[in-house]
Order: C-alpha cells, then structure tokens, then sequence
C-alpha cells in the first residue's frame, strides 16, 4: 500500500515537473524533498533527549557549569567524546551526534556536553568573564571533573571550535597526552573580519541591530546565526543565515528558533569583543599531535569554507571534509554525513582504522 501511494506520488510530481519550467519546477521538487525529510522527524524530540547523568561543575571562578554525560549502549566506554558548542546556542545542538553516536560499538564512547556560562542552563558571565580564553578554561574545569583519565575527543562547533584552539595553547600537555582526536566543525582560527558578512552591518554598534533587539553575536565570520530577539527577525531570516540553501526540515528550523530564544541577548553582547578579536593560527601547532577533522559547509554565511581550508592548510594531515550545500548549522542540516566524517575520527583516534561503509555512506550522502 505504501509502495503504491509513493508511486503515485512520485507520477504526479514528475507530470507536474514536466509542466513546469525552471524555477518553478526546482521549486515543486525541493518542496517536495523537504516534505520528505520532515516526515522522518515526526517522532523525534530534538534536543529532548535524556542523559544517564547530569551534573554541575565549578569552574575556576565559582560559575556554575551545566554538564551532561550518555554512556554508550555497549558498556564500559573505550574513549570520551566532549561536545563544545557555539555562540548564543547550547548543549542541545548536538541532537543528531548525541543520538548517534550512543550506539557505536567499535570504540564504545561515552559523550560530554555541557552549557558555556552565559548559555544555556549554566552560570551567567560577566563582560569581564566572556572571553574565549575563561571559556577555554571552563572547559579544562569540566575535563578534570568529568574526564580526569580518559583518552578524550574534542568536538566544537564555531565558537567552540575556538576554545578547544585556546584550551590547545593554554594546556598543551593534555593535548599532547590525553587527547587524541579533534574535530572544528564551521570555524575559523582568524581573520573573522575579512569573510561573511559585512563588518559595520554585524557590529553591535549598528542602529539597526540594536534596533531589533540588541542582537548580539553578529561579527562576520564569527557568529553562527541571527538571534530570532523579541521575535522582530524572521523566521525566514533565520533560515537564511543559519542554513545552506538545500531543503532543511521544519522541525529542524523551529528547534534553531528555539534555542535562540533561551540565552539573554544582553549576555551575548559582552562575547562580541572576544569572537572580533580572535586570531589563533598560532594555537594549531598545539593540535598537530592529534587526529584532526576539520569540517566545513560550502553554503556557510558566517564562517566559509575558506575558513576550514585555511585550518587544513595550517594542518596538513588533517582530514578537511566540505559539505556541498550546507550552512554554518551544518551539524544539524546534514547530520548523517558530518556523523559518518565523526565516527571515521573516533575511529581513527582508537586505532580502528578507516570503515569501506562509512565512506560508501559519505559518497551516497555527497550525491
């Protein structure tokens, strides 16, 4: 039954493809994809997904660091991935590697995330506190609560990506004893100014930013998106910013507009000096020890492509994986195949070695 109706379906949208022409056409066939995707997360509760553990870690100066810990399904864990995400976002962007990554049996990995202060269901920061370097040494507080021993990989998105970067040249002997994998997922190390959009557009100083909210966040290259503040941003600006320009789910755009609407603007203010001033190429020496994977999406308005191949260029034997048509959300818009580039890292970080079928999956998925 469901055969026939998908046969039908698919009859009609090639009748009416065949009527069409040009935009038209593409449009009837996206939409028609989207629908598609959309139906596969009826059921899923993104960014719902219950922990093993919760806990709160101090960091250095007292703040209250949210922490969540999932074992794996298999047992006793070979390694630990720790999840580090980015600006005016949380811990719940990891949905898609969260939910995945539980049921890899070869390593077993047991997955950190957590709040940065001033996100999410952590501690406020102050101006004085919202720097990546107090971030990066928040991070090395949750590492030492939560994974004193373990052999650790690094996974961050955009601003996270930063702080693992000063965690690098603040602490280089973890790194050169316990971490043994990094992944920076749509970041840069640098010249956040020169790329993305417009400097004097994203300035916090702009009348017309403060005029829909006092976004914050918006220095070009940096930041990962708009904040949707006081609802006076569109939905469908949103959608632009964040993502490539391929269909993306309905429910993956309103969980976007959810998390943003969770962290105070006027927080994420005091991080824009930070993210401006940003300029850590020197840091990637302390990197070179370990497994690096550098991704990026080639439809990212913030931070483009350029950024992760500048990253690679600084670590040539890093693996430097482009997603075709995805934004700077690229985590959440092409999951399945940022997760087989992840699980080919913590692979790699076990010594397991390269799988055929995920990089079978990773030719079906660039298709």
């Amino acid at each position: 039954m469901t055969l026939v109706r998908s046969r039908g379906f698919l009859t009609v949208l090639g009748g009416a493809a065949a009527l069409a022409t040009g935009t038209a056409a593409a449009a009837i066939a996206v939409a028609a994809q989207q629908r598609r995707a959309a139906e596969n997360l009826v059921n899923e509760r993104l960014g719902e997904l219950d922990p093993d553990r919760t806990s709160t870690v101090a960091a250095d100066d007292g703040t209250p660091l949210a922490v969540s810990e999932i074992e794996s399904v298999h047992g006793e864990r070979d390694l630990t991935l720790v999840g580090v995400h980015g600006f005016a976002l949380s811990q719940r962007s990891w949905h898609f590697q969260r939910r995945d990554l539980a049921a890899l049996s070869l390593p077993r990995v047991r997955q950190v995330y957590y709040d940065h202060r001033g996100h999410g269901q952590s501690g406020p920061a102050s101006s004085e506190t919202s720097t990546i370097e107090q971030l990066a040494r928040d991070l090395d507080a949750v590492l030492r609560a939560v994974a004193p021993d373990d052999a650790i990989v690094l996974m961050g998105h955009s601003m996270g990506g930063m702080v693992i970067m000063e965690l690098a040249q603040q602490n280089p002997d973890l790194f050169a004893e316990r971490v043994c994998g990094v992944a920076l997922i749509a970041t840069a190390a640098g010249e956040v100014g020169r790329r993305g959009l417009p400097r004097g557009l994203l300035s916090k100083y702009n009348p017309l930013t403060r005029g829909v909210g006092e976004l914050a966040g918006w220095q070009p290259g940096l930041v990962e998106f708009a904040r949707a503040a006081g609802g006076q941003l569109t939905r469908q600006a949103v959608r632009w910013l964040a993502f490539g320009p391929r269909p993306v789910p309905s429910p993956v755009v309103d969980f976007m507009l959810e998390m943003l609407a969770v962290t105070p603007v006027r927080g994420l203010v005091n991080f824009v000096d930070t993210l401006g001033s940003h300029n850590r190429y020197a840091a990637l020496a302390g990197l070179k020890q370990a497994h690096v994977l550098v991704v990026g999406g080639d439809a990212d308005r913030f931070t483009p492509f350029s950024h992760a191949e500048r990253i690679a260029a600084e670590l040539p034997d890093a693996e430097l994986a482009r997603i075709r048509g995805a934004g700077h959300m690229v985590h959440l818009e092409q999951p399945e195949l940022v997760n087989s580039h992840l699980i080919d890292l913590i692979q790699r970080c076990a010594g397991v070695g390269t799988v055929g079928s995920s990089r079978r999956l990773r030719r079906w998925l660039s298709r």
